[in-house]
This record gives structure tokens, C-alpha cells and sequence, in this order.
């Protein structure tokens, strides 16, 4: 029992720990978040998309470590179940039915435990991102600080081109041109 309660008091420990680490990087989220603002403010767009990937860096290493804190717990749980499992053989071996009831409502508590954990983990899993951040996710970052801000800025759009692409027209009258041109030098000569 005694062994059990250095489990959990551990356990509690890692996961404050681990809570820590992950409210930290959500305050490390937002200040870059800021950043990006206002480097979009200052015109900077490659300043800005360098703070975007440093804030979808910052909510993947959130998500670690909320990860990290589940498996630590799910560890615990397993551990639990292991103990509570031997406690149901001895009661088995020696018949206390009063025993074997008390260790199977236990097991129960613990598996229900472990499902729920085991529910979070997949969930926060299929929402984390990859240590890669990718283009669009980047663009749709820097795109929602823009509207939360209030700020015009056209992300990963292409720019007008600053001259005038000549349309067909222009290139049938150049052919024309050319082509009298050519007649003329024909003619003379």
C-alpha cells in the first residue's frame, strides 16, 4: 500500500509538472501570436511567418506535453491493475467472497479510468499537429491573427505582377508589324 501511495504522490508530481510545461507553452503561443502582429504591422511578412511557425511549434510541444501527462497517468493506471489482478488471485485462492467483490469493483474503477485516459489521449493525438509546420497551416495562422487584429494582409496570395503581360491582341499586332516590316525589306532590296 505503502508503495502505492509513492506511485501516486509521484505521479501527481510529474503530471503539476507536465501542466506546467504545457501552460508555459501556450504563454509562449500567444507572445508569438503578438509577434506576428506586429511584424504584419511593420509590413514584414517573412518576420511574420517565422513567428507563425515558432507559435504552431509552441501548441504541438503543448499538445507533448499533455500527451506525456496522460501516458504517466495510464502508466499508474497499469500498475494499479497489476496489484488489484494479484489481490483478486489471493482472494480467489482463499474464497473471501467480501474481498473478491471489493477487488472487482476496484478493477472496474480502474479500467473505467484507464478508458477515459486512453479516450483523451486518441482525441488530443488526432488534434496535434506534426513538427513540421506546413505551408497552409502557416498561411491560415497568420490569416487569423490578420482578422483578429483587424489587419489587411494578403498571405501566401501571389502579388500583382508589376508590368503589364502583353495580351494576344498586343501579339498580333506585333506579328502584323513584323510582317510589314519584313515586306518592306523584301521590297528594297
Amino acid at each position: 500500500m505503502e508503495k502505492l501511495m509513492n506511485q501516486i504522490m509521484e505521479l501527481k508530481f510529474t503530471s503539476k509538472s507536465l501542466q506546467r510545461q504545457s501552460r508555459k507553452c501556450k504563454k509562449e503561443e500567444k507572445a508569438e501570436k503578438l509577434k506576428i502582429k506586429k511584424a504584419m504591422e511593420k509590413g514584414n511578412v517573412d518576420g511574420a511567418r517565422i513567428y507563425a511557425e515558432n507559435a504552431i511549434r509552441k501548441r504541438t510541444e503543448q499538445m507533448n506535453y499533455l500527451r506525456l501527462d496522460t501516458q504517466a497517468k495510464m502508466s499508474t493506471i497499469n500498475k494499479s491493475m497489476g496489484n488489484i489482478v494479484k489481490s483478486l488471485e489471493s482472494s480467489l485462492n482463499t474464497g473471501n467472497l467480501q474481498k473478491m467483490s471489493e477487488t472487482m469493483d476496484s478493477f472496474e474503477k480502474q479500467f473505467v479510468n484507464m478508458e477515459v485516459q486512453a479516450e483523451f489521449m486518441e482525441s488530443s493525438m488526432a488534434g496535434s499537429t506534426s513538427l513540421s509546420t506546413p505551408e497552409g497551416e502557416v498561411n491560415s495562422l497568420m490569416q487569423q491573427v490578420a482578422d483578429d487584429y483587424g489587419l489587411e494582409v494578403s498571405v501566401g496570395l501571389p502579388q500583382p505582377a508589376a508590368h503589364a503581360v502583353p495580351t494576344k491582341e498586343a501579339d498580333k499586332v506585333d506579328e502584323d508589324d513584323l510582317s510589314r516590316r519584313l515586306a518592306e525589306l523584301k521590297a528594297r532590296g
